[in-house]
């Protein structure tokens, strides 16, 4: 029997067909209809019953939908209570999308599914206590320990993109100024690439070039692309992202002290362009580093996939 799992994000709601190993058969998207917390759980509910006529194309019946959603999740799992990026507060998620498509629904943070995803079937397998840092428009967060999910009284632990780094820093969607992820984040790349083009044009001259000169063309990919081609003003962009990155993980260690590190999220096509300044930072600023044991730095195994296969997992497991 399958479940479906969903992966909701700021713009993108990626839906799938999920087999009990973790298999994803079917998988569609949707944009995310990011104003509009009723459109949002429309498209999810749309979503799955697409994916649930796929399924009984196939003689296959669904018994559950996970979603993971990118935002505060109640103990219930029921409510998403706050998203720093979408236009939920106090959204009653899982009778929403629960009225529609008369299934059971389970609502998880998407950090938390994905966590949960590397954990059974990609990069955490074998490893009981893990943290899961995702970077994408933010900094999403999931642990696992002693093999268990660990969401907290009120479900919102591991939100460490909220994290304040900088007192009185970059001003954050939370509300608050100075997070992590502020520095630390898809966002974050192309604010320190286009603020080296504005300041230093030719230390950028890569990736204006592949911008067409223009500032505002500069993304993401454009930085990996530059960087891959050892554009040294890409490469010092993924320095200080991937130092942000590597300082936050010593506080997480810090605190949680767990075997393994698995970063996810779009900015991790970059590969060591970003892990490799990332474990150099995280060495240097882990507490007593030199004489404890270094948790490894590894990326996410199951890509894309991995929030909407944790979520369809977690509906069979509570």
């Amino acid at each position: 029997m399958y479940a479906i799992g969903v992966d909701v994000g700021g713009t993108s709601v990626k839906a799938g067909l999920v087999s009990e190993d973790g298999i994803v058969v079917e998988q569609l998207s949707r944009p995310t209809p990011s104003t509009s917390a009723a459109k949002v759980a429309e498209t999810i509910a749309t979503a799955a019953q697409a994916l649930q006529k796929r399924a009984a194309e196939l003689g296959e019946d669904v018994s559950a939908v996970g979603i993971g959603a990118a935002g505060f999740i109640d103990a219930g799992r029921s409510t998403v209570l706050f998203a720093p990026n979408l236009a939920w507060r106090d959204e009653p998620l899982r009778d929403a999308v629960g009225a529609i498509v008369g299934l059971p629904v389970v609502v998880e943070n998407d950090a938390n599914a994905m966590a949960w995803g590397e954990f059974r079937y990609g990069a955490g397998i074998g490893v009981e206590d893990l943290v899961c840092v995702t970077i994408g428009t933010g900094i999403g967060g999931g642990m696992v320990q002693n093999g268990r999910l660990t969401r907290g009284a009120y479900g919102i632990a591991a939100e460490f993109g909220h994290l304040r780094v900088i007192p009185d820093g970059r001003r954050c969607g939370c509300g608050n100024r100075g997070c992590w992820e502020q520095y630390c984040s898809a966002r974050a790349l192309v604010r320190e690439a286009r603020d080296l083009a504005l300041v230093t044009p030719h230390a950028a001259g890569r990736m204006l070039e592949l911008a067409d000169d223009e500032i505002d063309n500069i993304t993401g990919e454009i930085v990996t692309t530059a960087g891959q081609e050892g554009d040294p003003g890409a490469l010092d962009c993924f320095a200080q992202v991937g130092g942000w990155l590597g300082i936050g993980l010593a506080q997480v260690a810090a605190l949680l002290d767990p075997a393994r590190f698995i970063i996810g999220g779009g900015v991790v096509a970059a590969g060591e362009l970003l892990l490799g300044p990332a474990r150099e930072a995280y060495e240097q600023a882990l507490t007593g580093h030199g004489h404890r044991p270094l948790a490894e730095v590894v990326p996410a195994q199951l890509g894309n996939a991995a929030g909407l296969v944790g979520a369809a997992d977690l509906t069979r497991r509570g």
